[in-house]
């Protein structure tokens, strides 16, 4: 009798290296062994060619719950399974229930594991008029991280956390171990730019860009990392679209500090002159989607190791909330957790950079992140066998016949993926086949960070 469960036989891709004719082998959920040549025998085997081996994903962003009646955990995950993405971290920001008290976290957390189809780690965050009072609670509920605006989407649901309020919150994130995340958008600058574009009447695809102009990002990402480095918290940029926020990134980590800076797969993948000419409000994001020249300048910052982790900010926003001719007037935000995985493989293989900056940038540095690792990240033996499989198929995605994306719509429709999800595996369970999402509401459960919690190096 075998001492495996589980084999997958094909190309691994490791945080370190490829291993061509590479194998996975998995006993009581765990991945027990990696390796290369003949493979064991187990209960169930699979020989799958060229096909790729990835871990599954870690998603570091993720709104499942932004409008109710829209998606819920259950659709989320069901995306999530169907494009490799094991584990998703929820946002803090839910309509009709701001997650920032330790009742509040149980409560999603209750939802998550009655509903989910894959894992689901969850941020926090605080309610600006009780300041960060509910913080150590919330990380002994089981928060991942503490989520913050420098920009006031809405007053309570998404609100504006203003300077000195945002160092007191850092403060006391930073006796927790865990990080402070933040969107990254200067609040007074956006709205002087607003009000700009509208005195000028610009009120179609242009003028999202032109109120959202690239200072913004770049004040507020200095305002961030200058927060963490007075209190010594991990500061962390959850969305930058410049090239120019990584070198800042990337400078504020040679000089010591614990900074950290998420890019989106929209960044890597779409264009403002191409893609929001043609797609409007169903490309309206925050912050926009930047030129075809910043695209290929942050594949540079990917290759050269620069970015810390790669998500969706994935929200599935019906369409009549993404259709007005009016720009401005639409909700920020896409769907993505179904394609993220092949958009990235198909964005690194098309520029000759090596496939581990896939297993690193969505499952290692993600869940060393969160501080997850124990069971989460890369194929390594120990952790939880959460596994994808790439097959060498081509197919034009359409959200439209996906049975797996609620939306319906997607700014990747019409986009070719030469490498698609043939399978995803969740903790040496099969949760989709190619096909079917095979996993039942339920099936995922909410995972914590590891304890004790104290600092630790920064993810790169």
């Amino acid at each position: 009798m075998s001492d495996f469960d589980l084999v997958l036989r094909g190309r691994v891709v490791l945080t370190d290296r490829e291993v061509e004719g590479g194998f996975v082998a998995v006993r009581d959920g765990k991945v027990a062994l990696v390796g290369e040549g003949s493979a064991p025998a187990a209960r169930e085997r699979h020989d799958l060619g060229a096909a790729l081996i990835l871990p599954g994903a870690v998603d570091a962003q993720v709104h499942s719950l932004s409008q109710k009646g829209a998606e819920g955990f259950a659709a989320s995950t069901a995306a999530a399974a169907a494009g490799g993405v094991t584990t998703i971290v929820d946002m803090p920001y839910d309509e009709g229930n701001l997650v920032c008290s330790a009742e509040a976290v149980r409560r999603k957390a209750a939802e998550a594991e009655a509903e989910a189809r894959v894992d689901v780690a969850l941020y926090g965050t605080v309610d600006p008029t009780e300041g960060p009072v509910r913080v150590a609670e919330q990380a002994e509920a089981g928060v991942a991280a503490f989520k913050f605006s420098t920009f006031g989407t809405h007053p309570t649901r998404f609100p504006r956390i203003p300077p000195a309020l945002l160092m007191a919150c850092f403060a006391e994130v930073a006796k927790t171990g865990l990080a402070a995340g933040v969107h990254n958008e200067d609040d007074a600058f956006v709205r002087e730019a607003v009000a700009a574009v509208e005195a000028a009447g610009i009120t179609d695809w242009r003028a999202h860009g032109l109120s959202r102009p690239p200072m913004t990002e770049i004040l507020a990402m200095l305002q961030i990392y200058e927060t963490g480095a007075a209190t010594g918290c991990p500061a962390h940029v959850v969305h930058c679209s410049l090239g120019r926020g990584y070198e800042i990134a990337s400078r504020y980590r040679a000089e010591g500090h614990h900074a950290t800076a998420e890019c989106c797969i929209h960044y890597l993948t779409l264009d403002e002159e191409n893609d929001v000419a043609r797609l409007g409000g169903k490309a309206k994001i925050n912050p926009p989607i930047r030129p075809r020249a910043e695209v290929e300048t942050l594949w540079r910052h990917v290759a050269a190791g620069n970015i810390s982790m790669v998500s969706t900010d994935h929200v599935s926003w019906s369409e009549d909330r993404k259709t007005d001719p009016e720009m401005l007037k639409n909700a920020s935000g896409v769907p993505g957790l179904e394609v993220m995985v092949p958009l990235f493989v198909k964005g690194a293989l098309e520029r000759g950079i090596s496939l581990t900056w896939a297993a690193r940038l969505m499952a290692d540095n993600p869940a060393r992140h969160f501080r997850l690792d124990h069971a989460k990240g890369g194929i390594a033996a120990g952790r939880d066998a959460d596994l994808t499989v790439l097959e060498p198929v081509a197919r034009v995605y359409d959200a439209a016949a996906s049975r797996h994306s609620l939306a319906g719509w997607s700014p990747y429709d019409g986009i070719e993926l030469p490498w698609t999800t043939a399978a995803t595996w969740l903790r040496g369970q099969q949760v989709f086949d190619g096909t079917s999402v095979c996993a039942a509401p339920g099936t995922g459960t909410f995972v914590r960070p590891e304890r004790p919690l104290g600092l630790r190096k920064a993810v790169h």
